[in-house]
């Protein structure tokens, strides 16, 4: 059995909307997936904020690269464009972890480099998730106890926003 954890975020058009036809991409092998949380862009800051969750997937016929073409053509059905790093989106589909798999190709590192100072993808991980571990990096909860009480602050819960 393949699992994985899918970081999910848009910040152009209907935010809601993007995260919604992702959800629904990954109906068939969908575990979990968190609420949504409003925050603020990291890396370039002049754009619009993010609406961001995660999900948990699982699928025995799906191994890391697959869960990498799932997410990408998540994006492309988004109409997803990359003008620049960090810019804005109409969706981004990132692999945070597969179960067992460490991967330093440059196309998929495994687990997502950022993830551990991440507040948009600790917090969403750990509603659903709450024993999360980071492979390499030790348990979500204590990355994200870790992390600057504004980067905590900074990611807001949506609750009257459903995917």
């Amino acid at each position: 059995m393949s699992r994985a954890v899918l970081s999910l975020g848009s910040n152009l058009g209907d935010r809601l909307g993007f995260l919604r036809v992702a959800v629904a991409g990954l109906r068939d092998s969908l575990v979990a997936v968190s609420g949504v949380y409003e925050t603020e862009p990291w890396g370039v800051t002049d754009q619009p904020d993010f609406l961001n969750a995660v999900c948990v997937v699982a699928d025995p016929e799906r191994d890391h690269w697959a869960w990498l073409r799932t997410a990408q053509t998540l994006e492309q059905q988004a109409e997803r464009v990359r003008e620049r790093r960090w810019g804005p989106r109409t969706l981004d589909v990132d692999v945070v972890t597969v179960d067992g798999v460490r991967s330093e190709e440059p196309e998929l590192l495994l687990p997502h480099p950022g993830t551990a100072d991440r507040a948009t993808v600790l917090i969403p991980w750990l509603e659903i998730e709450p024993d999360a571990e980071v492979p390499g990096r030790g348990r979500a909860a204590d990355l994200l106890a870790a992390l600057p009480d504004s980067d905590r602050a900074a990611v807001r819960h949506r609750p009257d926003l459903t995917l």
